[in-house]
C-alpha cells in the first residue's frame, strides 16, 4: 500500500539549518568583506553635548599620511540630504538633522567632520589633527527637565523641546475615579538602554563598472535602506544594491538610517573607489541609537476587591537630540495604546509627549514601546495588589480580558484590536510549571528565618506583525505593511524562497522552509531560502515588530499554495483528467480510485519548464510571487513567573527560577521559538537588574561609554529559563501565527521587578526603579531599616 502521509514540518523542533557555518567559523559578516583599493573613513565626533561650531580646521588632517579627503559639515551641505524620519506621527514637529553637523552639535558623539584614508589607522590618526572651535551651550539630558521653563532649547522649530503630543483613551476616567473605592498614584521609569550587539555597525560601499553601487550593510530592512540611501544621496534605486550579510545582532538598532550609511555611498561615488567604515565599541555607545528612556506617571482607580475601574497615564518619551526613523511613534502609538495590557480596564486616559534632549537619539529596541506599555499595566496591577495586600495572581485573574471577549478593543479605542487569546490558560499553565503554591509557602517559611525570597508575576499582550498598509498611512508611516515572498521551483523540483524578511539570527532559513515544505509536501532539504540582497529578492520591508512569520511567513504560505495550485493544473493535463479529480498527497499527484500512475512533484516541475503539455493559456514555469498585506495584526500574550533570592547585606539578586508561558498562535518551530523567548528574557532581565545609560546632568557627558561602565549580564547572571507555549491561533493570517521575537523583553522587566519587590516587602519597600542593582537594592533596605528604627 502506498504511503500517502506527508511529513509535517510546522510544529517540529528542527535544528537550525543555517548554524553549521556559524559554529565552524565560516560566517561572513560585513567587516569580513574586503575590496581592492578600499579606503577607510574615520569620523570626528563632538566632545560636547551642546555647542556652536565656530570653525573647523582641516588643514593638518589633509596633510597627514595616507589621507585622501577631509570634510566638514559645511563641505557636505547641499550634497547629501538631511536624515528624515520614516514614521512621523501627524502633528509632529520634525527638527532638521544634517548628516554631518554644520553650525551646531546637540549630543556627545554627533558627527562633526570625517577623514578618508588608505588605512583605518591612518584615518583615525588624521581625525586627531582636526581642530574645531566650539562655543559651548547649556545642555539638558533629562526629559522632565527638558520641558521645564528656562530649559535649553535644542531646535528653533520645536518649542519647549516637545516634538509630538499624542492622546488616546476611552470611557470616562473621571467618572471611574469618582466611583472608585480608592485612587493611588505611581511614578515609573523605563531606563535608557544601549543595544549591545555582538557585532558593531560596519558599512562598505563599492562602485561597479556599470555606474551602480553595491553597499554591504548590516540591515534588518535592506530594501528600506536602499530607498532611504537612494533618496538622501541622490542615487536611482535601480543603481543601488544593498547586501546584508550575516549579522551579529540587531534588536531594532540596525533598522534606522545613520550618517555613516550615507557617507560611505556618497564618498564611494565621489572617489570612484570602495569606501568602508567600522564602528568601535565606544563609538557604538555614543552614536548607535539607544532604547527605552521613558518616564510615566500613573493614576489608578480601583475597588477594594482589586478590580481596576480606570487608569490615567502621562508619559514622557526621551528621544535624544533628533527624531530617528520611528522615534515619534515609539513613546506614543507603541506605548500608550497598550497601557491597559491584558486587562479589561474600560476607562482609560493617556497622553504621551515626545521630548528632545542633548543625548544620543533613541529609537526601536526589542519591543519598542510595547515593553513600556506592558510595564504601565503590570506596575498598576501590582501596585493595587500590594496596596490591598491581595494575591498578585488573583488580582490579575479578576481583571483579565476573557476568551469570550475576543476580538477585543481595549477601552473601546479605535486603533487597537486584540485578535485572540486565553490569558487565564497561560496563567494556569505557568502556575503549574512554576509550582506557585509550593513556592509561596516556601517563601513565607524562609522569611521567618531571615531569608528574603520573592515571586514575580507578569502578564502581557501587545500587537505585532505591523500591518495593514492602509492603517499605517493613518498614523504617519512612510512605508507599507506588506511583505513579499517568491517561491520559485526549478526544473528538477528544487525550490528557492526569496523573502523580503531579513534574519539576524532568528532561524528564517529553517522556519520559512518549514512553512513551504508543509504546503509543497516535499522534503525540507529540497528548499533553499534567500534573503538580504536587493538584487536577488524582489522587494521587502524587512524584519521588525515580530513580523517575519506573521507577514513574511504568511507570504511564503500563500506563494507555495499558488505553486501547488498551478502544478495541480499541469498534472491534470499530464494525467488527462479533470483538475477536480486530482489529489496531491505526500508530494505526488494522483487520481484516487483509479489505476492511473501518480506523478511526483519533480516530474510536474520538469513539465512546467519544458512546456509541452501545459493547459491552454498557461505560462511555463512554477514561480509565484506574493506581496502579502495582512488584514490585521496578531496579539501575542503570555504569563511569566520568576523566583528570586535577595541578600539584604549586599543587595545582590539571585534568580532561582524563571518560567515563561507564551501564546504566539501557531508555533512554527518550538526550538526556535524557545530560543527567541530565552534571548528576549535575558534582555529583559538585563534591563530590570543591570543595564542603564547614565549621563552627567551638568555637562551632558555619557558616563557609560564603554563596557567597563555599562553592565551587560554574563552567563552566570542568567537562570535556566523554562519556556512553554500555549497556541491560540490568530484569525488574521492563513497560518495562525502572531509573532514571538519581542515577547521575552516585554514580560521579563515587570516580572523581575515584581519578584524583587515581593522579596523586599517585609521591609515595607513598595517601589524601586530599574535597574535594581545591588547598590540600589541595598540602599533601599538601609533606608527602610533606618526608618523602622526611628
Amino acid at each position: 500500500m502506498t504511503d500517502t502521509t506527508a511529513t509535517r514540518y510546522v510544529g517540529q523542533p528542527l535544528r537550525r539549518r543555517e548554524d553549521f557555518k556559524f559554529v565552524t567559523g565560516k560566517g561572513r559578516y560585513s567587516d569580513d568583506i574586503k575590496a581592492p583599493g578600499m579606503l577607510h573613513i574615520a569620523v570626528l565626533r563632538s566632545p560636547h553635548a551642546h555647542a556652536i561650531i565656530k570653525h573647523v580646521d582641516l588643514m593638518a588632517a589633509k596633510a597627514a599620511p595616507g589621507v585622501r579627503l577631509a570634510l566638514s559639515g559645511t563641505d557636505l551641505a547641499g550634497k547629501i540630504g538631511s536624515i528624515v524620519p520614516n514614521w512621523i506621527i501627524p502633528g509632529t514637529k520634525v527638527p532638521d538633522r544634517p548628516v554631518v553637523a554644520i553650525y551646531r552639535v546637540r549630543f556627545v558623539g554627533e558627527c562633526v567632520a570625517l577623514v578618508v584614508a588608505e588605512t583605518q589607522a591612518m584615518a583615525h590618526d588624521a581625525i586627531g589633527l582636526i581642530d574645531v572651535d566650539y562655543e559651548t551651550l547649556p545642555s539638558v539630558v533629562d526629559e522632565e527637565a527638558a520641558i521645564r521653563d528656562g530649559a535649553p532649547q535644542l531646535h528653533d522649530n520645536v518649542p519647549n523641546n516637545i516634538t509630538t503630543i499624542y492622546k488616546i483613551g476611552g470611557g470616562d476616567y473621571g467618572k471611574a475615579a469618582r466611583e472608585a473605592d480608592q485612587v493611588i498614584t505611581l511614578r515609573v521609569a523605563n531606563n535608557r538602554l544601549i543595544p549591545t550587539c555582538m557585532e558593531t555597525r560596519s558599512i562598505l560601499a563599492e562602485p561597479n563598472v556599470d555606474g551602480s553601487l553595491t553597499v554591504y550593510l548590516q540591515s534588518q530592512v535592506p530594501h528600506m535602506h536602499r530607498r532611504w540611501i537612494a533618496d538622501t544621496v541622490g542615487i536611482s534605486e535601480h543603481q543601488l544594491r544593498i547586501v546584508a550579510p550575516d549579522i551579529g545582532g540587531c534588536f531594532g538598532a540596525k533598522m534606522h538610517l545613520y550618517p555613516e550609511e550615507l557617507l560611505c555611498p556618497y564618498l564611494a561615488r565621489l572617489l570612484g573607489v570602495p569606501v568602508k567604515w567600522w564602528e568601535s565599541r565606544s563609538e557604538s555607545h555614543q552614536s548607535t541609537n539607544h532604547g527605552r528612556a521613558h518616564t510615566e506617571a500613573l493614576e489608578i482607580a480601583f475597588r477594594n476587591d482589586g478590580k481596576i475601574l480606570g487608569l490615567k497615564v502621562e508619559t514622557l518619551g526621551n528621544v535624544g537630540a533628533y527624531l530617528s526613523n520611528m522615534a515619534s511613534g515609539g513613546p506614543t502609538v507603541n506605548t500608550i495604546n497598550f497601557g491597559t495590557g491584558a486587562y479589561k480596564i474600560e476607562h482609560y486616559e493617556a497622553r504621551s509627549r515626545v521630548v528632545v534632549t542633548n543625548t544620543v537619539p533613541v529609537d526601536a529596541y526589542r519591543g519598542y514601546g510595547r515593553p513600556e506599555g506592558a510595564y504601565i499595566a503590570e506596575r498598576a496591577i501590582d501596585a493595587v495588589a500590594r496596596h490591598l495586600n491581595l494575591d498578585q495572581v488573583e488580582v490579575r485573574r479578576l481583571n483579565f480580558i476573557q476568551p469570550a471577549d475576543f476580538p477585543y478593543r481595549p477601552y473601546s479605542g479605535p486603533a487597537t484590536i486584540y485578535d485572540s487569546g486565553n490569558y487565564e490558560g497561560c496563567l494556569v499553565k505557568a502556575m503549574e510549571a512554576f509550582n506557585y503554591d509550593f513556592r509561596s509557602a516556601e517563601r513565607d517559611q524562609l522569611r521567618a528565618k531571615g531569608r528574603y525570597r520573592g515571586i514575580g508575576v507578569a502578564a502581557y499582550t501587545h500587537m505585532c506583525g505591523m500591518a495593514p498598509s492602509r492603517r499605517l498611512s493613518l498614523i504617519g508611516f512612510n512605508r507599507g505593511g506588506w511583505e513579499s515572498a517568491r517561491v520559485s521551483v526549478d526544473s528538477s523540483g528544487r525550490v528557492t524562497i526569496f523573502s523580503g524578511s531579513m534574519s539576524q539570527g532568528h532561524g528564517h532559513v529553517t522556519s520559512l522552509a518549514q512553512i513551504a515544505a508543509d504546503v509543497l509536501q516535499i522534503p525540507i532539504e529540497d528548499i533553499d531560502v534567500v534573503q538580504g540582497d536587493t538584487r536577488q529578492v524582489q522587494a521587502g520591508h524587512g524584519t521588525f515588530n515580530s513580523r517575519s512569520m506573521a507577514v513574511g511567513g504568511s507570504g511564503v504560505h500563500v506563494s507555495s499554495t499558488r505553486v501547488v495550485a498551478k502544478a495541480k493544473k499541469i498534472a491534470a493535463g499530464m494525467l488527462e483528467v479533470d483538475e477536480a479529480d486530482v489529489s496531491y498527497q505526500a508530494g505526488k499527484f494522483s487520481v484516487p480510485g483509479t489505476d492511473i500512475a501518480s506523478l511526483k512533484f519533480g516530474t510536474v516541475a520538469r513539465m512546467a519548464h519544458v512546456g509541452h503539455k501545459l493547459p491552454d493559456g498557461m505560462e511555463p514555469g512554477l514561480d509565484e510571487t506574493v506581496f502579502y498585506d495582512p488584514k490585521g495584526m496578531g496579539a501575542p500574550s503570555g504569563v511569566h513567573m520568576a523566583y528570586v533570592d535577595v541578600d539584604p547585606e549586599t543587595g545582590i539578586v539571585d534568580i532561582l527560577d524563571y518560567v515563561a508561558v507564551d501564546d504566539a498562535g501557531t508555533i512554527i518551530n518550538p526550538l526556535l521559538a524557545a530560543g527567541q523567548i530565552h534571548g528576549g528574557v535575558v534582555q529583559g532581565i538585563a534591563q530590570a537588574l543591570y543595564e542603564e545609560v547614565s549621563y552627567d546632568a551638568d555637562t551632558g557627558q555619557l558616563m557609560t561609554g564603554s563596557l567597563l561602565d555599562y553592565a551587560v549580564p554574563r552567563a552566570e547572571h542568567v537562570p535556566s529559563i523554562r519556556s512553554l507555549f500555549q497556541e491560540t491561533p490568530s484569525p488574521t493570517n492563513p497560518i495562525g501565527v502572531k509573532g514571538i521575537g519581542e515577547s521575552g523583553s516585554i514580560a521579563a522587566p515587570p516580572c523581575m521587578v515584581h519578584a524583587v519587590l515581593d522579596a523586599l516587602s517585609p521591609f515595607g519597600i513598595k517601589h524601586l526603579d530599574m535597574p535594581m542593582t545591588p547598590p540600589r537594592v541595598w540602599s533601599a533596605i538601609q533606608k527602610a531599616r533606618a526608618g523602622a528604627d526611628r
